[in-house]
């Protein structure tokens, strides 16, 4: 099978081809990706996004981890909700029930792509949803890449998440990277998608293109 190189790389710098890049772990290099958290993450986020009821916004402050007061990145949400990147688990913290774990008033929810893992304490699994509340969003045959995507081109209704739902998702994965590069907590304003004014920030909410790529 013939590869075009310079095709692949698109607006990436140019660099030899490496088997080290291409086809799986190009993820891994901040010149293509954001690395795990922009992997992994737009699936994780997504769900976390959607457990708080912010499909369509985001956080407004980002906390790197400091070793201190906050030993996870912290995203605050206006509403006071904070949500947390577990990259590895820290002494004292409460089990992860999920890859995605929900703490509530009456207990906690783990969350995975095929719904519900476990619920501490058990019954809360066994909650009746009322006709007036929130339901999950259930795919037709075929998993959200085909059944649900072809579903939604085929009467044009919208997929469980559909392209505003994945830029927001995605976008809490690019603020959590620009914090840990740069070191330092950051306000965000999820209205303008714009680091109130921070400069550094700001420059780092897109890349320069390789000619002739642009936007």
């Amino acid at each position: 099978q013939d590869l075009d190189w310079d095709l692949w790389l698109g607006p990436a710098p140019w660099r030899p081809y490496n088997k080290g890049y291409h086809p799986f772990t190009w993820r891994n290099f901040y010149d293509f990706s954001g690395g795990g958290l922009t992997d992994w993450g737009a699936h994780h986020f997504d769900l976390a996004q959607w457990a708080l009821g912010m499909d369509d916004t985001g956080p407004v402050e980002i906390i790197p981890p400091d070793g201190k007061e906050h030993p996870l990145l912290t995203y605050k949400y206006a509403n006071g909700v904070l949500m947390y990147h577990v990259l590895h688990a820290k002494p004292g913290m409460p089990e992860m029930l999920g890859m995605v774990t929900v703490i509530g008033t009456k207990g906690r929810v783990g969350l995975w792509y095929g719904g519900l893992t476990k619920t501490d304490p058990p019954w809360l699994a066994r909650e009746v949803i009322g006709p007036g509340e929130i339901h999950l969003h259930r795919c037709p045959p075929g998993g959200h890449e085909r059944g649900d995507f072809l579903h939604a081109v085929r009467t044009r209704q919208k997929p469980g998440a559909d392209i505003e739902i994945g830029h927001r998702s995605v976008s809490v994965c690019h603020l959590g990277g620009i914090a840990y590069r740069l070191g330092r907590p950051l306000k965000w304003d999820p209205v303008k998608e714009e680091f109130p004014g921070d400069a550094e920030a700001n420059r780092m909410r897109s890349r320069s293109m390789r000619e002739p790529w642009r936007l």
